[in-house]
This record gives structure tokens, sequence and C-alpha cells, in this order.
């Protein structure tokens, strides 16, 4: 039986850290509202889940996935369940508990990239709200970027051979930080290329995860949506300074 991943169509969003998982793990999945109505119901089927009618504990928002009758909702939850499906987190039960730490901490992060674009409100335009945005984003490139890598940098560096983040192998908060890393070079690229001169294991690890057979075949993918200035990571000179 394939998954059933919900998400908006047209953005990578939240919903790609699990599209990646799912490539990586070879898993059969239908990405519903991108699929036509006659196949699984697209945009309608996922608003008629969101309206909390057809299920008894429904999701607060995108993305959420359904497995047989499980529906299950958070980015971060989705992944743990994910992991241990797909050997994409330690079997033991700390090494869980690490990597779901590890991928809410790249939540935190993914708010606050959001919020350089959106600091006053997601209802109100861009342009509403650019005076605060640039000052938000200012706060962003010269603090929180930085403290937030050089963490993931000192995991890395502290795990063995630093491949990694988590135990001998790739896991989804691997996956999670190559998709962070990728949305910065777009959003801020100016801000990554001096950043990123103090990033060897993130960089790098960057790499690795593009060169993996699976990953590598999706990015190539018409499946793979290009970032865009809808999206979280959003590509507005002004910000990047």
């Amino acid at each position: 039986m394939a998954y059933e991943l919900y998400y908006w169509p047209t953005i990578q969003g939240r919903g790609e850290f699990v599209r990646l998982a799912l490539e990586e793990a070879g898993a059969r999945y239908v990405d519903v509202a991108r699929g036509a109505k006659k196949q699984k119901g697209g945009v309608p089927a996922m608003l008629a889940l969101l309206d909390g009618r057809t299920v008894a504990r429904p999701p607060f928002a995108p993305p959420f996935l359904k497995s047989g009758r499980l529906l299950i909702g958070q980015t971060a939850n989705i992944l743990l369940f994910l992991g241990a499906r797909h050997r994409l987190a330690p079997a033991n039960e700390a090494g869980r508990l690490w990597t779901n730490q590890l991928q809410l901490t790249i939540a935190d992060f993914v708010g606050e990239v959001h919020d350089t674009h959106h600091p006053v409100g997601a209802s109100l335009y861009y342009e509403e709200q650019k005076k605060e945005a640039l000052r938000r984003a200012a706060e962003f490139r010269g603090q929180r970027a930085g403290k937030f890598l050089r963490y993931f940098e000192t995991v890395l560096s502290r795990n063995g051979s630093g491949k990694h983040l988590v135990g001998g192998s790739l896991s989804y908060a691997d996956l999670s930080l190559f998709q962070v890393v990728a949305g910065l070079r777009y959003a801020f690229p100016n801000t990554m290329k001096r950043l990123e001169r103090k990033l060897p294991r993130v960089t790098a690890l960057h790499e690795r995860v593009a060169g993996r057979p699976r990953i590598a075949a999706y990015l190539a993918s018409d499946r793979r949506l290009p970032f865009s200035e809808e999206g979280i990571f959003r590509r507005y000179p002004e910000l990047d300074e």
C-alpha cells in the first residue's frame, strides 16, 4: 500500500522534508494534492481532511501522511514514524529521541527563515511588511543563521567520522539539514557564501546527500519542485545584503 502525502501542490515548503525521506527510502507514495482529481482527489481531498468533518483526529495543517488507518501530522512527527519504518533513524530509543530532537531544532530554524520575509503575519503580503522584514533579516544574517549552522557543525564534529548527524549511517535529520542548506543557498546566497567557509562538515554533508543515488534521481526529476517566492525559502535580494 502506498503512502498518501498531503501538502500544497505548488511549493516545496515543509512537505519537502517528508518527500526527501520517502524518496531516500524508495517508498511508494502518492503526492495527493499534486495528482489529478480522479487520483485520490487532489487539493479537495486534502481540504476535506483539514476541515475535520471526515476524521476523528484531524491535522491542523499540511503536511500530513496517511498510512493505512493512520493519519499523521506535523513534519517531525511524520519523520519520526518514517525513520523507524525505513531505517532512517537508529533502532534504540536514545538514538530515535536524539534524531527527533535534531529535527525539532531544524523546525525552529525553518520557522526563523520564514520570519525573515513574513515577520508580522503570514496573512500579509511581503510588501506590506518589508520594513520589518529588512530588520528581521539583518538579525537572521548576523546572528541566527550562523548560530544554528554552527550548532549542526558541532554535532557533526562530535559524531564519529563527522559524516552524519546521528550514528554511522544516514538519518532523516541529514536529509533535512541538506534541504535547509539548499534553501538557504537559494534565499541567502551571499550570507551562505560567507558562513560556509567555516562550516566544512555541514557543506560536505549537503554534497554527500545530493549525490546519493535516489536523492540525485529525485532532484533531477519533475517531482522536485523548484524553490520560489511562494515557499519558505524566498530570494529577495534586499534581505541578503
